[in-house]
């Protein structure tokens, strides 16, 4: 950010070392994809207990995890030293593997010895471990003993892979493509191959399947295009592997080919719509319909049929077997069949679609859009009282809708203004105890008064910060689940990859698990997007998971990770910034990718323009700096923040708005918007970008506040323990029967 006034839009630009590099660097460990995937949980015999959040909780190792080699290497000595336990074993192998890392190979030794007896759980990853250790010591012997045991004893088990991919020859290569297709470093083999042979299509395939997502996957996607052996089944995985890199014209070719299916035909379809192959895709819509009547993706269908219909009345027909047979997509269809007749001048028509979408379908999220829509005109026109009676309904009738927050809060606002406080201090306790996860129960949180900042006052707030261990994953094996929780990311990353063999249709605990191990191994823009994304699901059975999953804890911890929380806490310290607003800021502005840079080259965590780190640098004595160094963009990303808190006395509103938009905009809002009420102010901002913004750096200021302090934490806590109930007033009973 800090680009003054210039507009920025983001780029990721992907950055780190190899994936090779990540996955095999230290000589570590892999795995395999058995057939049966309840023998490779543990090794047969194994008497350890499963891991559960209980068993994690009693551990003394795993608070460890989280600090540095340095810092945990007395403590860990004490526990290997102790009396035989899980945590023992853990403690053994986490310092063998800290003393690896430091090229200390005959500690480490030490400590593995005899340890794949004792631990069970991670035996092959013991000898894997023990391997490495013998390549420091220059004794390759040894080590290619220790590597074979792994293919002798687990050739089973997902730890196998990396023995098979390490030893190398080629028999054990191919071994690891047979038996371990989505382990990264059998797709390591199979581009070696490919280099050495382009005509091993099977190869491709399998690249497709499981490496769809990783840099540079085009070019074989584009090569595998072309081949004339594929089967329909092929053509499937090629297809989607395009749709997931959003190349949607050569995955509609694609689909053509593959087998039928509901799923298949709508994407061939909507892939020639996005390339504006209109007449063919209306064609297949149709087909579509025809063939799957009854299926889901046809309601879907007769939506874009009606955005390729030359005469718009025909359309009417189609939205009309939507609302009558797909009560899923009845809102959509009401809302454009309304649309299409105010157009045609039918306004009796038009509105009783509308009467129809918020009585009989008045769950959907059109219904509430709707709604919204005539609440802020009358609002707009200092008509609060019709106003709260139309926005009241949402919160109630749409519970997951992206509007109940913020329809539910200003309904307390608004209740405010007709002098009905007993009722708007009711709904604020509904926001919090109903949203708290959204920008609006903080607003309510800070309006009913409570210990958690203002705009004016958030700033010079210093609230405790405890960091959390890591979640437990919903998926993945036991053996994963370890290696995860151990902090083992190379290995929990090789593990995981080998058992998530249904990328391309992924549950919402695999699609969970994976944006874990994203954030584990820093790739904290994929983590975060993957996490997120698990929302915007439509299958009623993974909006039901979505549902049971985003009321953990856990779920809210890793959609807002907290890396970088030592320079955070330094440099917030030093420039005497609320750290939770930095850190909310930070995740706005580059989701923690350290490398990430904007169009306009703003760079780095905290997206700093070059001519203004210029500017700044000397006045914090920084002679050389590095923009895509945590340490030195957190340094002037604070200070720069501090210096525009500074600019507007302290409000973070305003400077947080600065910090997007630049002053020059702030300075001529604070002459044209009306201040006397903040929230009022932050509506009336005339860039959508920059309304967005505020509310979604505050909206992560407040996340951050519920999730890591503990004191607000309880009170959110107590707040749904209560569940207040949103009181239903007289304006909105009569509105809910027009």
């Amino acid at each position: 950010m800090l680009k003054k006034q210039q507009k920025k839009q983001k780029i990721s630009i992907i950055a780190g070392a190899g994936l090779c590099a990540f996955l095999a660097g230290g000589m570590l460990a892999a795995p395999q994809i058995g057939k049966n995937f309840g023998n490779w949980l543990r090794p047969s015999g194994s008497q350890q207990v499963r891991i559960t959040e209980a068993s994690i909780a009693k551990s003394n190792v795993l608070p460890l995890v989280m600090q540095s080699p340095q810092e945990r290497a007395a403590k860990l000595e004490a526990i290997a030293k102790g009396p035989s336990s899980d945590d023992r074993n853990r403690a053994r192998y986490l310092l063998a593997s800290d003393l690896i890392e430091a090229k200390d190979g005959k500690r480490a030794l030490e400590l593995l010895d005899g340890l794949e007896n004792d631990y069970e759980l991670l035996a092959p990853y013991v000898l894997l471990r023990q391997a490495q250790a013998y390549d420091i010591l220059k004794e390759s012997g040894k080590a290619s003993d220790r590597r074979q045991k792994v293919i002798r004893d687990y050739g089973n088990y997902p730890a196998a892979a990396k023995a098979l991919y390490l030893i190398g020859a080629p028999e054990y290569q191919n071994k690891a493509i047979a038996e371990f297709p989505s382990n990264p470093l059998t797709w390591e083999i199979i581009r070696q191959r490919l280099q050495e042979d382009p005509t091993q299509s099977r190869l491709r395939v399998i690249l497709a399947r499981y490496a769809y997502d990783q840099p540079g996957i085009m070019r074989t996607l584009d090569l595998l295009s072309t081949d004339p052996t594929l089967k329909p089944e092929d053509f499937e995985v090629l297809a989607t592997a395009y749709w997931e890199n959003k190349e949607f014209g050569k995955a509609s070719l694609a689909y053509a080919k593959a087998p039928r299916t509901p799923r298949n035909l709508y994407r061939y379809a909507r892939g020639l719509q996005l390339t504006s192959q209109n007449e063919q895709a209306a064609s297949v819509y149709r087909m579509l319909a025809k063939a799957f009547p009854d299926e889901p993706e046809t309601a879907t269908a007769f939506l874009r049929l009606t955005e390729l219909t030359a005469n718009r009345k025909d359309a009417i027909p189609l939205l009309d077997q939507i609302v009558s047979k797909f009560p899923e997509q009845a809102g959509a269809a009401l809302e454009k069949k309304s649309q299409i007749l105010e157009k045609e001048g039918d306004k009796k028509g038009a509105e009783a679609a509308l009467q129809q979408l918020i009585t009989k379908f008045n769950n959907t999220e059109e219904a509430a859009e709707y709604r919204w829509e005539i609440a802020s005109k009358k609002a707009k026109a200092k008509n609060y009282k019709e106003a709260l009676a139309w926005a009241e309904p949402i919160p109630k009738n749409n519970p997951t809708s992206i509007l109940s927050p913020r329809a539910g809060f200003w309904v307390g606002k608004w209740a405010e203004k007709l002098g009905k406080k007993q009722e708007a201090q009711q709904t604020y306790k509904f926001v919090v105890s109903e949203f708290p996860y959204s920008y609006y129960a903080w607003r309510s949180a800070s309006t009913l008064g409570l210990n958690v900042g203002t705009f004016n006052t958030v700033r010079n707030l210093s609230p405790e910060i405890i960091p959390l261990l890591r979640p437990l994953p919903p998926a993945g094996s036991d053996t994963f689940k370890e290696l995860y929780l151990l902090g083992q990311e190379r290995d929990s990353w090789l593990q995981w990859q080998t058992e998530f063999t249904n990328k391309m249709q992924a549950s919402v605990g695999e699609q969970f698990t994976e944006g874990l191990l994203r954030l584990a191994k820093g790739d904290n823009l994929t983590g975060i997007a993957q996490i997120s994304k698990l929302e915007d699901r439509e299958l009623p059975q993974d909006k039901a998971d979505y549902q049971a999953l985003s009321k953990q804890l856990n779920y809210w911890q890793a959609r807002y990770p907290f890396p970088y929380f030592n320079e955070i806490k330094k440099w917030s310290a030093d420039r005497k910034v609320n750290p939770l607003l930095v850190t909310a800021l930070m995740r706005q502005e580059s989701k923690f990718e350290r490398k990430i840079k904007s169009v306009v080259g703003a760079t780095g965590l905290m997206q700093i323009m070059p001519a203004t780190a210029k500017w700044i640098a000397p006045q914090i004595k920084l002679d050389k700096f590095d923009l895509e160094n945590p340490d030195h963009n957190i340094k002037m990303g604070t200070w720069y923040l501090d210096h525009t808190h500074d600019q507007y006395k302290g409000n973070s509103m305003l400077a947080i708005a600065s910090y997007n938009a630049g002053p020059g905009n702030v300075s001529k809002w604070l002459q044209s918007l009306p201040k006397d009420d903040p929230d009022d102010f932050v509506e009336a901002i005339p860039f959508d970008e920059t309304k967005n913004y505020v509310r979604q750096v505050f909206g992560n200021y407040w996340n951050y506040l519920r999730l890591y302090n503990p004191e607000v934490s309880k009170i959110v806590a107590q707040y749904s323990k209560e569940h207040p109930q949103m009181p239903q007033t007289a304006e909105a009973s009569q509105t809910s029967k027009k």
